[in-house]
């Protein structure tokens, strides 16, 4: 899935007095509260991250209130979708006129009619809500499936992704990878198959030479015999 990056940084924390006592702590905190929200400095949502201070710990800056910078060194596993990125996410709501899906389990995505191809139609089936390929009828779209879709827009401040399902490469992640296992497998049977029809060649061929031997013999028995 795109929309996913790691990222190296050079950080600094500014903690304040009261927390001098244990600094690292104080770190760990300030960078746990970062989580799951979109820094424009990092140009992302931070997922997680691993970070270590360099040799000089703090420097106490100068004002009213103490606040003393640690410099770090940190990595950070970064969200960021753009338009146009490839996303995948599990569908939990479905609607006649939208899809509703979860991405990487704290982002909200939606896909609205005029951003569903054609090819999809809504239906209710024994009481389940279902998209169904007119195209190809093993292709569905259910709740709890996994969903592969283009990013339109992404919302920073509420974390919400606009998209859409237009392009032939979106759809059921589990439909759209079959493809290719059906073609290795096909291909697998068709060489399987090539090298049956050779090995039944080869045993044509052979008993054809061994009853040509016989026949020679049978005839030059004769001819001896008269």
């Amino acid at each position: 899935m795109e929309g996913l990056k790691v990222s190296d940084a050079e950080l600094v924390l500014y903690l304040h007095p009261s927390k001098s006592k244990n600094v690292s702590q104080a770190i760990f905190g300030e960078l746990s509260s970062m989580l799951f929200k979109f820094n424009e400095t990092f140009d992302g949502v931070l997922l997680a991250y691993s970070a270590s201070t360099q040799k000089e710990l703090a420097k106490i800056l100068p004002g009213l209130n103490p606040y003393f910078g640690v410099r770090l060194q940190a990595q950070l596993l970064l969200f960021y979708p753009k338009p146009d990125m490839l996303l995948e996410g599990k569908v939990v709501k479905l609607a006649e006129q939208s899809i509703h899906i979860v991405v990487l389990g704290f982002s909200s995505a939606t896909i609205i009619e005029e951003d569903i191809r054609e090819e999809f139609s809504y239906k209710v089936k024994h009481g389940k809500e279902v998209y169904g390929s007119t195209v190809n009828k093993r292709h569905k779209i259910e709740i709890g499936t996994i969903l592969r879709f283009v990013v339109k827009s992404f919302d920073e401040e509420i974390l919400h992704i606009s998209g859409s399902l237009l392009p032939n490469h979106t759809g059921s992640v589990s439909w759209l990878d079959k493809p290719a296992e059906e073609a290795h497998t096909e291909s697998n049977t068709k060489k399987r198959r090539e090298v049956e029809m050779q090995n039944d060649k080869v045993s044509e061929d052979s008993f054809a030479d061994k009853h040509r031997v016989k026949k020679s013999k049978k005839k030059q028995h004769s001819r001896n015999g008269m």
